[in-house]
């Protein structure tokens, strides 16, 4: 459990942070996917969610986006009801979902989507794209980009919506290792303005670059949730010492 106090970037002080999840369970098919899950993220990220295949990772972060409700349990943002919390909060996965589109046309209808349009909205597609390296792209049509590009498309749609937590899951799976790092250094601008970032990862490098925070999932169980540092220097439980081993599959 971390916590830490959050400023709410909406002005409404109210902020989303810390994310309570209270008792989180998933069942389906006669299978218990997620078991008892207690825990609270705070500001104090990057949070990076880590685990074997089949841990529930992926899981966990569409339950906490709202795409899939719990079996049991309660997902609690800060002090902020949920039709609020649904609008400060957004998620990128691991295959970009684009529009057939432009590269600006598919930040406009996001943004359209959240009552913003006209000027401020020009105002904030030109930032996002300019902020992930993309300005030359915009009238190019999203779907005929490298994957790299996509993904970058992706994280310009989520950052025009100024959301105050971002959710990433396996944001540069599949991605060659130029692309990878660009996602990275998007990922942290977004983290060093402000916005808390939650993002599951098979990639441990990139988990020991990123996270200040790890949370360690086993067979749909919360097994660790400590501090990175402290995680990767000694794991206090077996499983995550065989997963850092490479002795469970990622």
């Amino acid at each position: 459990m971390h916590e830490s106090a959050a400023a709410s970037p909406s002005g409404t002080g109210l902020s989303l942070l810390p994310l309570r999840l209270d008792g989180i369970g998933y069942e389906a098919g006669g299978r218990s996917l997620l078991r008892d899950i207690r825990l609270v993220i705070s500001s104090a990220g990057p949070t990076v969610i880590l685990g074997p295949n089949g841990a529930g990772k992926s899981l966990l972060l569409r339950i906490c986006h709202g795409l899939i409700a719990p079996t049991a349990g309660e997902v609690r943002w800060g002090a902020t009801d949920w039709p609020a919390a649904l609008r400060r909060q957004a998620m990128v996965f691991q295959r970009p979902i684009l529009l057939r589109r432009s590269v600006a046309g598919n930040l406009e209808h996001a943004l359209r989507l959240r009552g913003v349009t006209g000027a401020e909205a020009a105002r904030r597609i030109e930032a996002a794209l300019a902020r992930v390296g993309l300005a030359d792209l915009a009238r190019r049509s999203a779907r005929v980009l490298s994957g790299g590009e996509q993904q970058r498309v992706a994280l310009a749609r989520a950052w025009a919506l100024e959301p105050e937590v971002l959710l990433l899951d396996e944001p540069t799976a599949n991605l060659d290792p130029h692309a990878a790092q660009a996602i990275e250094r998007t990922i942290s601008d977004m983290h060093a303005a402000g916005v808390a970032i939650v993002m599951t990862t098979h990639d441990l490098a990139q988990a020991k670059r990123l996270a200040r925070h790890i949370v360690f999932l086993q067979d749909g169980r919360l097994v660790e949730d400590v501090p990175a540092a402290r995680f990767f220097a000694g794991p206090a439980s077996p499983d995550a010492a065989a997963f850092l081993r490479g002795d469970l599959p990622r």
